[in-house]
């Protein structure tokens, strides 16, 4: 009798643990429960970071509750909405959002606070000049660590931007900025508030110090497509021009337009006359690329669906490369008559520029990355190249090998196309991440020198443009950055 008993009783209680109703309402009476005993849980955990309901809160002794995120400020539970049908609602999206700023602001107050800062584990001036008479360190070795103790130390200085239209500075957004060789000019991209875009060039020579002031140099030229790639062209003199690639839309098609810098009033120190502005008929370019190789004078490439296009300037004359990918990263090589591509599948090919279109074998090299290739570097030698992925991934190949030989890690990327700089006279590679932190690694052991977080919380429509060079404002100018963000220009200099 007893033991009949005792099976219906538990027979009962496997039944409504399999029966969903129960389930859903048991796990809602548990879920009150919690939140009402939360005050007297909290107590040992004041000094826990927030966790979501998969986070941080299995690390600690606050337990998991599913469907609820936890705040150690409040020291309660609040429940999860899904965050399109309420007016002000908690999501793991919001909560995400509400760490990643409080992080920011606490590097930037680091960062004004902190002067400056060591970039590798007891390393400082003291130590590299004593290394150095002791003889530990060659020439090479002294300066390349020196351009990494003067990166970890840059402070950031707001630039006053002068133009002839004041209120269009405080109204257009910076889209990206684009240094010449000689880093004395910065081609501007403005996103305008009534729709399109507007370009510019900023004359740098009177970046100095203490007083950061820059010239803006604009056009009325105004287009309301999409700029897709855009670098600098040096047809009549040395980057004498600028590339860009301009997306089709109704029924005007996609082109790539030879804009003359001499557009620019007062932009070249030489005051050459307005030139002619050139546009070729090149529907959904992804990207582009000037060639100062001799055996491809006076050309450009372009990227596009599945295809890659040379043109010649002056004879128009085209050659085509069919592909398996959209082409999204381009670089000419200088010595070598060698195209280099990355693509969306993460392939990354050169084109032997001898070969014909038609012929056989133009393929120089392959490499392959795991996502979507958007920027291509050569460095100088030519015996390495450098890529960066949509994945976040930054990998440094030897073309002789076909072998990563070093990776950099950091970097943040999802989806964006995103440029990457290399700076092999100072040994730095420098990246911006979807997440609007700007990245510097040091290129000799891809260590990561700096994390320099944006002046305004992060956003994707915010994502930070950057341009480092080794003389800003000419031959006799000091190494550093230049960081534009909404209507603002930054300066990291080293002096």
């Amino acid at each position: 009798m007893h033991k009949s008993s005792w099976q219906n009783r538990r027979h009962g209680r496997r039944s409504h643990r399999q029966n969903p109703w129960f389930r859903q309402h048991g796990s809602n009476e548990r879920h009150n429960a919690g939140a009402q005993q939360s005050p007297r849980r909290s107590s040992h955990c004041d000094d826990e970071a927030p966790s979501t309901s998969s986070g941080t809160a299995g690390s600690s002794s606050v337990p998991d509750l599913p469907g609820y995120y936890y705040d150690p400020e409040k020291k309660r539970y609040f429940r999860l909405l899904p965050g399109h049908n309420n007016c002000n609602p908690l999501t793991k999206e919001s909560i995400r959002q509400k760490e990643m700023e409080s992080k920011r602001l606490q590097l930037l107050e680091q960062e004004d606070k902190q002067g400056k800062k060591i970039a590798r584990l007891g390393f400082n001036a003291s130590s590299l000049l004593q290394k150095s008479k002791l003889g530990f360190l060659n020439v090479t070795s002294y300066c390349r660590l020196a351009h990494e103790l003067r990166v970890s130390c840059m402070q950031r200085k707001k630039v006053q931007i002068q133009s002839s239209d004041p209120s269009a500075l405080a109204s257009d957004r910076f889209n990206l900025i684009l240094a010449d060789t000689n880093s004395d000019r910065l081609f501007t991209v403005n996103d305008v508030k009534v729709g399109g875009s507007k370009y510019g060039i900023i004359n740098l020579r009177g970046l100095k110090t203490p007083a950061f002031r820059v010239h803006m140099h604009e056009n009325l030229y105004f287009t309301n497509r999409k700029v897709n790639a855009v670098c600098w062209a040096s047809l009549n003199h040395l980057d004498s021009h600028i590339l860009l690639c301009l997306m089709g839309i109704a029924e005007t098609p996609g082109c790539a337009t030879l804009l003359p810098a001499s557009l620019f009033v007062s932009s070249h120190p030489g005051g050459d006359r307005p030139g002619m502005l050139c546009s070729f008929r090149i529907p959904g370019a992804w990207s582009c690329a000037w060639s100062l190789n001799i055996q491809a004078n006076n050309c450009f490439s372009t990227g596009l669906s599945r295809r890659v296009l040379v043109t010649s300037v002056v004879t128009g004359h085209r050659q085509s490369f069919g592909t398996s990918s959209d082409v999204l990263a381009q670089q000419f090589a200088l010595m070598a008559p060698l195209l280099f591509n990355g693509c969306r599948s993460g392939e990354i090919f050169a084109i032997d520029l001898r070969c014909r279109n038609q012929g056989k074998g133009w393929q120089a090299t392959r490499l392959f990355h795991d996502s979507a290739v958007t920027s291509v570097q050569i460095l100088q030698e030519e015996q390495c190249v450098m890529a960066s992925d949509m994945a976040g991934t930054i990998k440094l190949w030897d073309l002789r090998t076909t072998k990563c030989i070093r990776q950099y890690e950091g970097h943040v990327n999802e989806y964006a196309h995103l440029p990457l700089h290399v700076h092999e006279e100072e040994g730095i590679v420098v990246a911006v991440g979807q997440d609007c932190y700007t990245r510097i690694w040091s290129l000799h052991d891809a260590q990561l020198l700096r994390t320099i977080p944006s002046p305004y919380p992060t956003s994707k429509a915010d994502i930070p443009s950057v341009a480092f060079s080794s003389r800003l404002g000419g031959f006799q100018g000091a190494p550093g950055l230049l960081m534009a963000v909404r209507q603002d220009l930054y300066c990291f200099s080293y002096s």
